[in-house]
C-alpha cells in the first residue's frame, strides 16, 4: 500500500511525517513570544484569525539552530482538535512511498527518542526519517500549548 509524505528538512537530513496529518504549510510569520512556556515553544502566531501555537522541532530535539530563516516553513497539523506549527528548514516535497520501501526503526537515531519514529524510508539512494508529530510532544507538553 502506498502513502504519502511531506518531506522537510533539519539541517541537512530529511524527514518526513504521513500527509493525512498535515494540515497545510506555511511561511513565517511574526511568532510572538509566550512568557513561561517549554523552551522550544517559539509562540504563537494569528493564522486567519485563530491562535496556533508554534514548535521548534530542533529545540525539542536538542538540534543545532542553523539554516536559512527565509527558508524555513511552518508545517500545521491538528493535535487533539488545535492546530499547531513545528518550524522546519524547508519543506517543498511530497513523496509516494510503498510499504516495501519503509522499514522498522533502529533502536537510536540521532538523538531521537524512537517514539516519534514511525520508520525509515528509502528512495533512491536518499534515507528518509518518518515522524509522528502528534508523538513529539510528552502528553504534559501538549495539554501545556492546548492551553495556549
Amino acid at each position: 500500500m502506498e502513502k504519502q509524505y511531506v518531506i522537510f528538512k533539519l539541517n541537512q537530513e530529511e524527514y518526513g511525517v504521513a500527509i493525512s496529518h498535515v494540515q497545510e504549510i506555511t511561511e513565517i510569520k511574526s511568532i510572538t513570544s509566550v512568557p513561561n512556556t517549554p523552551a522550544f515553544v517559539e509562540g504563537i502566531i494569528n493564522l486567519r484569525g485563530k491562535i496556533v501555537p508554534i514548535v521548534s522541532i530542533k529545540k525539542r530535539f536538542d538540534l543545532p539552530l542553523e539554516g536559512e530563516l527565509e527558508e524555513q516553513r511552518i508545517i500545521i497539523i491538528n493535535l487533539n482538535e488545535k492546530q499547531v506549527g513545528f518550524i522546519v528548514d524547508d519543506a517543498s516535497q511530497v513523496l509516494t512511498m510503498d510499504e516495501s520501501q519503509i522499514e522498522s526503526p533502529p533502536e537510536l537515531i540521532a538523538g531521537i527518542d524512537r517514539d516519534y519514529i514511525i520508520g525509515i524510508g528509502k528512495v533512491d539512494e536518499k534515507i528518509i526519517v518518518l515522524l509522528d508529530l502528534e508523538k513529539i510532544l510528552s502528553d504534559k507538553e501538549k495539554k501545556e500549548i492546548e492551553a495556549m
